[in-house]
């Protein structure tokens, strides 16, 4: 089987850290002769960093702008040196703090690590009140060319709704969208290319490595994955999903910070009863 997995809130939590019994079962899938694959809005520089424990098979990143299985890249529509230009005099000129996503690393805004705080300590915590979080991207933050071809997406802290809004209207050229971890909160803006998502990226590798679509299973939380839970032929929705990912998934199986993923594994069938608590 062919399994596509979403990173945050599906393999790890909000909180960075990914759960003994995910990494566990995801190895043991592994072992059992399942292809792994990482569909996300991430790009493989943070895929790489996070310290998951588990050598993917293949990536799908920046939400369906990057794809590649083993070693062969088969899809990468990154913006283009006018769209990323255009991004990047708008934020500034609105004052917003920004990143771009490449995969060797994140570009940011001078002023990206102090104005990102707040929206990243919601990001885990949601709207309860919670410790300051560590700026965990300190690893991949570069400081740099700002005017790029080699972005896979944006990222912009949001002042407000409106900023969202606005920035639908001003980059129509674009896929415009929010995000925001625990509670699916609009806390971050993101732009990426057009034409691209996680279904038809899933798709366009199933037809280049000969995959039937029932030989896939999608794993999500969010409602960016409800494609790709339609490009394959089962699904799963994490218990922290929101009621209407749960409603799109064939099944729905615990929060991650439950033990879900590895339950989802055993449910079908891709690993055995036993959970090794060693890994």
């Amino acid at each position: 089987m062919y399994l596509f997995l979403d990173v945050d809130g599906t393999i790890i939590n909000y909180r960075g850290e990914t759960p003994i019994s995910a990494r566990a079962g995801l190895l043991e899938a592994q072992k059992n002769g399942h292809q792994l694959i990482v569909c996300t809005g991430c790009s493989e520089c943070e895929i790489l960093g996070r310290n998951i424990g588990v050598d993917f098979d293949g990536i799908i990143g920046g939400n369906g702008c990057y794809v590649r299985m083993h070693d062969t890249v088969i899809l990468h529509k990154p913006l283009t040196l006018q769209q990323c230009t255009h991004f990047v005099d708008w934020c500034q000129k609105r004052h917003l703090a920004f990143r771009l996503e490449c995969n060797d690393g994140m570009y940011v805004s001078e002023d990206y690590a102090e104005k990102s705080q707040k929206a990243r300590m919601k990001y885990v915590h949601g709207n309860a009140v919670g410790k300051p979080v560590s700026n965990t991207l300190a690893q991949w933050m570069k400081m740099g060319a700002l005017y790029r071809t080699d972005v896979n997406k944006t990222a912009f802290v949001l002042n407000s709704y409106q900023d969202y809004l606005d920035a639908k209207e001003e980059f129509r050229d674009l896929i415009v969208d929010t995000w925001g971890g625990k509670g699916e909160l609009a806390l971050f803006g993101a732009v990426r290319s057009a034409g691209v998502d996680k279904k038809t990226s899933i798709a366009l590798l199933m037809e280049q490595m000969h995959i039937d679509k029932s030989e896939c299973i999608a794993f999500g939380d969010g409602v960016v994955d409800i494609p790709m839970f339609e490009a394959c032929g089962m699904s799963v929705a994490m218990g922290n999903a929101n009621d209407g990912v749960q409603r799109s998934a064939t099944y729905v199986t615990g929060d991650v910070d439950e033990d879900g993923l590895y339950q989802a594994l055993r449910h079908f069938g891709l690993i055995g009863c036993e959970k090794n608590e060693e890994a």
